[in-house]
């Protein structure tokens, strides 16, 4: 059996492991773009070393990142391990794949709550419900930034359960945390309709 097969079957396995894993996924594939960012190269394995997380998963979201055009194959002396680094970006295109990868982060998110509102009637009984919500405010753009950084503070507390396992209360389970603020826009359509 290769790497290549075991790496594969790891990602079958994490997968198939149930929805903790898939609502992981932002989070496994932006902890890869940060290793690579503070060490230039890596291979699944030593990811999978250093973040705490299966060698398979950690190739399986490394081949996500590559098919998406975050990062690439690092340039290497053969043999079966595979490195990869950052793709090199110019600085306007460093923009467009910080919306591109917002863009992603939210496409996973979205796909992660249809997933559960698909399979909620199979959830343990004490997890069948969520806590949604939604709400508008009128705020300044400063007000704004400090209701982020309220919530930031009010989840910060519970960030340390992902790489420290033993942190967890018994009973725990990955929860998906989604806040996205921004101003509501007008509507054309109403606009040429008051003119």
């Amino acid at each position: 059996m290769t790497e290549d097969d075991v790496n594969a079957q790891g990602a079958r396995d994490d997968r198939a492991a149930g929805a903790g894993e898939e609502l992981r996924e932002h989070e496994v594939r932006t902890a890869l773009l940060d290793l690579l960012a503070e060490v230039g190269t890596v291979t699944a394995t030593e990811a999978a070393s250093r973040l705490g997380y299966s060698s398979g998963l950690c190739s399986f979201h490394l081949r996500q990142l590559a098919r998406h055009g975050y990062i690439e194959e690092a340039p290497h002396s053969g043999g079966r391990a595979r490195p990869w680094r950052l793709r090199r970006r110019t600085a306007a295109a460093e923009g467009a794949a910080e919306e591109q990868f917002g863009d992603l982060a939210r496409g996973l998110e979205d796909e992660s709550w249809q997933r559960w509102l698909a399979q909620r009637d199979a959830a343990p009984a004490e997890w069948r419900h969520d806590e949604a919500f939604s709400a508008i405010a009128y705020l300044t753009p400063e007000e704004m930034s400090r209701v982020a950084d309220v919530v930031r503070r009010a989840l910060a507390p519970y960030q340390d359960r992902e790489q420290r396992p033993l942190a967890r209360p018994d009973g725990a389970r990955p929860v998906a945390l989604i806040t996205r603020l921004f101003p509501l826009l007008p509507d054309t359509a109403d606009d040429a309709d008051q003119d």
